[in-house]
């Protein structure tokens, strides 16, 4: 009923390690003859990040599944980043038997009230009491993960549950309704504070994913740039003059009149770059617990990006009756001159982000990891796709990196993937190679080592008068490392080195480790991501100049 239930709702793959409360899963799941594919881990950890980088980079469910208690508590580290940037995962996790669950006799794998543990970090989190609840349970999940915030979702079952035969039970998929549009009356207001607007500034996050199109019309209706953090990178295509990174987006909010928020928190503008009374903040956001969550907006549509922008455009377009002049030479002349200055400011990690973005095709998908190049790259690398840049968001889970990786290639087997991950957090998960070489899973890595946590050197130099403890690191020779697993590995010195290393990986078939000279003391990325307000009372003299 399981498998039956996930084939029903186009779940092809489960990230998995088998265990005593599973085997009649895993039973079921050979019986099915290739029905479900099965990426077996080495670790449960591994299993979950995999879902979610599944997810993530493709914005559909994805599934792990392991056994109670101690593995489930392993996977906790990827739900809770699944839930920071709303990314739609099934725990699918085992029980102990279903007469003994709140007993407390030490059963193997026993803890206390793993359901409401669970339900503390994910949108739902049920038991599946007997099997022909199984179909209506699953789907009560998978909608729950897909509809209003999406986010990750967890049912468990107990073995002898699992063990249970029965006939005549339909599997059918979920019945997801349909996206709901904000009011017409909040559509109206919004249309006005638009129209009106003399320097507008679009502001998405990663809720406006799906309305890509949309938007890149709305920046041409409004002649207004679109900014983003981590999560809207690539909505807009980065080659687009509209789309400006991070950083810009701070400059521009300086002098916007008009802020239009599309599925984002908008946390960082809110709370850092300032606000004044001469500033309105338009949000468009799922979730109406956003409209309290900092300031309170002029307008706040409620409903799901692409519905209601599909419906605001036509009125928009209507409403405005003179087309905005150009803003092209401003908006280019701005994106050259902060790229020059970066390139200036963070040369070392600019120049490595360079020579993959020389490399990997504008259609592939770059993975982040909590590293000084991965930090750059929120604001220093061109996306030029949608989900064509993977990252944790704000939960900042050091070392999920490489194992979400992995799960983004499985879910796109024919798009160029590349990983980037520091010395620290690569070893989080590298066991994951034995996965990675078994299933021939096609990820090109990048670590750089410096041999050391370098963000927790650099804050203990800069902020505890140098007493460093603990993080300079020992690591082994990552080439015979990736090796020994039976996995292609290169060393490079440089930028340049790196590109023709990333070519010949890229025409590889199976996962290839580059391990990359990264130097000490690099420039903190950090200078573009915590600038000082440009509005309001503490505001810097920030904006265009």
């Amino acid at each position: 009923m399981l498998v039956a239930s996930l084939r029903a709702n186009n779940i092809e793959t489960i990230y998995s390690l088998p265990g005593g409360q599973l085997d009649n899963l895993f039973d079921a799941i050979q019986r099915s003859n290739g029905g479900l594919k099965l990426v077996r881990t080495r670790h449960e950890q591994g299993a979950a990040y995999m879902a979610f980088g599944a997810a993530r980079s493709t914005g559909k469910p994805a599934v792990f599944s392991v056994v109670p208690g101690p593995s489930i508590m392993n996977a906790m580290g990827a739900l809770s980043t699944a839930w920071a940037v709303n990314s739609p995962v099934l725990s699918l996790a085992g029980q102990i038997q279903s007469n003994a669950i709140g007993s407390g006799r030490g059963y193997l794998h026993e803890i206390p009230d793993q359901l409401a543990t669970l339900s503390t970090l994910v949108k739902y989190a049920k038991r599946i009491p007997t099997a022909r609840d199984t179909p209506a349970m699953v789907n009560g999940a998978l909608l729950a993960a897909q509809t209003g915030r999406p986010g990750p979702v967890h049912l468990e079952m107990s073995p002898d549950i699992m063990g249970h035969e029965i006939e005549g039970i339909a599997c059918t998929s979920a019945d997801i309704p349909s996206a709901p549009c904000a009011s017409p009356t909040d559509i109206e207001a919004a249309i006005a504070a638009l129209a009106s607007a003399k320097l507008p500034l679009i502001y998405v996050g990663g809720g406006a994913t799906e309305a890509a199109e949309e938007i890149t019309q709305l920046a041409r209706t409004l002649e207004a740039p679109v900014t983003c953090f981590r999560s809207g990178r690539g909505i807009i295509d980065d080659d687009d003059y509209h789309a400006q990174v991070f950083p810009a987006g701070r400059r521009l909010w300086a002098d916007a009149d008009v802020v239009f928020a599309i599925g984002t928190r908008l946390k960082y503008p809110q709370l850092y770059w300032g606000l004044d009374q001469n500033i309105k903040i338009i949000r468009l956001d799922i979730d109406p617990k956003e409209i309290t969550r900092y300031e309170k907006p002029v307008v706040f549509l409620q409903g799901d990006a692409k519905a209601t922008l599909k419906a605001l455009l036509p009125a928009l377009a209507a409403e405005i009756k003179i087309p905005p002049a150009s803003r092209r030479h401003d908006l280019t002349k701005l994106k050259e001159n902060l790229n020059a200055e970066m390139q200036r400011k963070l040369g070392p990690q600019m120049a490595y982000l360079s020579a993959i973005r020389d490399v990997l095709p504008s259609n592939g998908i770059f993975c982040d990891e909590i590293t000084q190049i991965g930090f750059t790259s929120w604001f220093g690398f061109p996306v030029h796709r949608p989900r064509g840049h993977i990252n944790c968001g704000f939960q900042g889970t050091l070392g999920y990196g490489f194992a979400t990786a992995l799960g983004v290639k499985v879910a796109n087997p024919d798009t160029p993937v590349v990983s980037v991950t520091g010395d620290g957090g690569f070893l989080y998960t590298a066991s994951e190679l034995a996965t990675a070489v078994e299933y021939g899973i096609g990820l090109v890595t990048v670590v750089f080592n410096d041999n050391r946590y370098g963000n927790v050197y650099r804050q203990q130099k800069e902020w505890y008068d140098g007493r460093f403890i603990a993080s300079d690191l020992h690591n082994p020779d990552f080439i015979r490392f990736a090796q020994s697993f039976g996995a292609d590995a290169e060393y490079v010195e440089n930028p340049a080195q790196l590109r023709g290393a990333l070519e010949r990986a890229f025409a590889r078939k199976g996962p290839t480790i580059i391990e990359a000279h990264q130097a000490h003391d690099l420039p903190t990325p950090w200078q573009y991501i915590l600038e000082p307000p440009v509005r309001g009372p503490n505001a810097d003299a920030g904006g265009l100049t």
